[in-house]
This record gives C-alpha cells, sequence and structure tokens, in this order.
C-alpha cells in the first residue's frame, strides 16, 4: 500500500542520537577507575562496533533486527570484565528485543538476556557489585518501552490501512454510483432526444415547421434538463459523505475556538438530500464562526415518525438579525427536497433542519 508508513521509516523518525544519552552508564567508569592503555583501547573498539550495529537495527526492518540485536548482546558481552558499565549495551539489545518480537517470542529472549546477565554475573569477575541488582530493572524496562513502541507502531499502521480501505471503498461505491446515475440519465435521455430529433426532421419534411419548432423546443429543455441532471450527480463526488463531512465542519468549530459537542446517530441519506444537508450544515456552521460571540456549540441528529431533525446551537449573545441572501437560497435549497430551516434566537441560536426519511416523490 503506497501510503502505508513502513516499520522502517516508523522507527528511523525517532531520534536515534537523543536515545545514546544512556551509554552513560558505559563512561561513568572511565572517570572512577584506572585501566591500562590496552584496556582503553578496548572499551573505544567495543563502543564502535556497539554504534555500528545500533544504527544497523536503526536501518532494519523488525524482521531484520536479530543479526545487529546479537551483534550488541555479543560486544557488550565481551567487554563486561573490563567495564561493567556494558549494562547500557545490553539494555539497548533488550528495546530492540522488544521492539522486532510478538509478545510470545518477546517474553522468551528477554528472559533469555536477563539468564545470560546472571550467567555472566556468576561466572565473571565483574568489578561492580551491583551488576544485577541495576543492571535487571534498567534492561527490562527499557525492553518493555520497546515492546510498548510496537505496539504503537501497529497500531498506527491498522489505523492507517482501515482508513485506507474506507477511501479505496467510498471511492469504488461513488463511482459506481455516478456511473448508474449517468446510465440511467444519459440512456433515457438520449433515447427521447433522437425520437424528437428524428421527429422534428419527418415534419420538416412535410413542411410542417411549426410542429417541427414544438419538437426542437422539447429536445433543447430535454437537454437542458439532463445537463442539470449531470451535474447534479457529479457534483456528488466532490463530498466525501455526510459522516465525514460533518466531522470536518466539528474540526473547524474546534478550530475556531469552540467546544463542540455532537450527539444522536448521523443517518444513511440518497445522495440528493445528503448534499443538501451537508451545504446547509456548511453554511450554518460558516455563520456560527463568523458572528456567534460564543464558545460552545452542539449538532444533533434526532429521528421521528419518520422525519430527521437537525439542531445546531450555540451560547452566543443572540439578538435580531436578518436574512441574507446565503439563508434565503439555503431555505429554497432545502424546500426542493421537502426540508425546511427553523431559526430561534433566545439564550443563543439555534437553526433547525427538518425533512423526510424518504425522499419526496
Amino acid at each position: 500500500m503506497a501510503n502505508t508508513i513502513s516499520n522502517q521509516e516508523l522507527l528511523q523518525k525517532k531520534l536515534s542520537w537523543v536515545y545514546l544519552f544512556n551509554l552513560i552508564f558505559f563512561f561513568i567508569p572511565l572517570f572512577t577507575v584506572r585501566f591500562l592503555w590496552w584496556q582503553y583501547l578496548l572499551m573505544a573498539v567495543a563502543l564502535m562496533g556497539f554504534l555500528y550495529c545500533y544504527f544497523w537495527a536503526y536501518s532494519c526492518t523488525r524482521r531484520e533486527m536479530l543479526k545487529p540485536t546479537l551483534g550488541i548482546i555479543a560486544i557488550a558481552s565481551l567487554i563486561t570484565p573490563i567495564n561493567p558499565g556494558s549494562i547500557a549495551m545490553f539494555s539497548y539489545a533488550g528495546f530492540f528485543i522488544g521492539y522486532a518480537n510478538p509478545s510470545n517470542r518477546y517474553l522468551a529472549a528477554i528472559a533469555a538476556l536477563i539468564a545470560l546477565l546472571v550467567i555472566l554475573d556468576l561466572t565473571l569477575t565483574i568489578h561492580w557489585p551491583h551488576f544485577l541488582h541495576i543492571g535487571v530493572p534498567i534492561v527490562l524496562g527499557v525492553s518493555f518501552l520497546g515492546w510498548i513502541e510496537q505496539q504503537t507502531m501497529r497500531k498506527r499502521l491498522q489505523e492507517q490501512r482501515s482508513a485506507d480501505e474506507i477511501k479505496q471503498l467510498a471511492a469504488m461505491v461513488e463511482r459506481e454510483r455516478i456511473g448508474r446515475d449517468l446510465h440511467d440519465i444519459l440512456g433515457h435521455t438520449l433515447s427521447s432526444i433522437i425520437l424528437k430529433a428524428d421527429l422534428a426532421e419527418k415534419l420538416l419534411a412535410r413542411q410542417q415547421a411549426e410542429a417541427a419548432q414544438q419538437q426542437l423546443t422539447e429536445l433543447s429543455a430535454i437537454a437542458r434538463d439532463a445537463l442539470s441532471q449531470v451535474r447534479q450527480s457529479v457534483s456528488g463526488f466532490k463530498h466525501q459523505g455526510l459522516t465525514a463531512e460533518v466531522a470536518k465542519l466539528l474540526s473547524r468549530l474546534r478550530d475556531a475556538g469552540f467546544q463542540v459537542e455532537l450527539s444522536g446517530e448521523i443517518p444513511q441519506l440518497d445522495s440528493r438530500r445528503e448534499t443538501t444537508v451537508i451545504l446547509a450544515l456548511t453554511e450554518l456552521v460558516t455563520n456560527v464562526m463568523r458572528h456567534s460571540q460564543g464558545d460552545s456549540c452542539q449538532l444533533g441528529f434526532m429521528q421521528n415518525n419518520h422525519r430527521l431533525q437537525l439542531q445546531l446551537t450555540d451560547n452566543g449573545k443572540a439578538a435580531a438579525f436578518k436574512e441574507g441572501n446565503g439563508l434565503t437560497g439555503l431555505r429554497q435549497r432545502l424546500a426542493a427536497i421537502g426540508a425546511q430551516l427553523t431559526l430561534e434566537h433566545g439564550s443563543g441560536f439555534r437553526a433547525i433542519i427538518e425533512l423526510p426519511l424518504q425522499e419526496p416523490l
């Protein structure tokens, strides 16, 4: 899927350099213990090897993280007898284990890593008595953060896939709807146009100009009506459905500083009435944003006796107002689908739209 964020991209977006602050445990012994020159050299080599494996892991997908993680564990194990601050390296290995593995494998792998720490503590001479007491909680905590990061990533990918699937399905359904509408409109209309044109041609051949003119006038009216229907059908493709448009309008209100409350169930309407309702709500929300002095707005959907009622209410200072061309045109569009608009002002402003759940015949 083109828009899906890959595992690699998600992990690389993190501030990998910033996460290296945990290496402070590796550097602390350098300031508290005197080492031999060859020990400093080995620690420098180990640090470079760790950094190589660390950024290698960041450039991998989750399935490819095993090798760099094992590399980190091997380097940390080898340098532990010299510098017990290697526990910092083990913690990074724990993070990648938590991030790269499903829950059952994560638990087994982190248990094996803790067992390795115990074995190192028992078999090696480690010059830090708290290697296990402090190291184990650090490794467990950081590994758990990696597991949480994995769950967050999975949820984000799932949400994005769902959103992409919904968009694709909505687009497919809309294309099918437009195809059906155009087929129904143009199929009937073109048949009528052909019939009228043939009849006009025959009347002209018989020198019946007045009757032919009548047929041509009707033909022109049919073509104009078909053009209007085609435009209406295609214009329905410009919006993404009532639910999506309501969400956009509420988001606009929130951006304008309103506290927004949505109640009721958003209904399924036919395309014509859905488009009209969307235009009506857009006009009303725009008026609220421009003229209301309130900070709270409620949008409700209620169904009763085969009728749908929409209420848009705000808590602004209500005052008498004169309807402009926008509201006048809005009333006309609503009347065309059998709906009516009621405006009230008292303790705030309220707009009520009522329309039948079934399109009027």
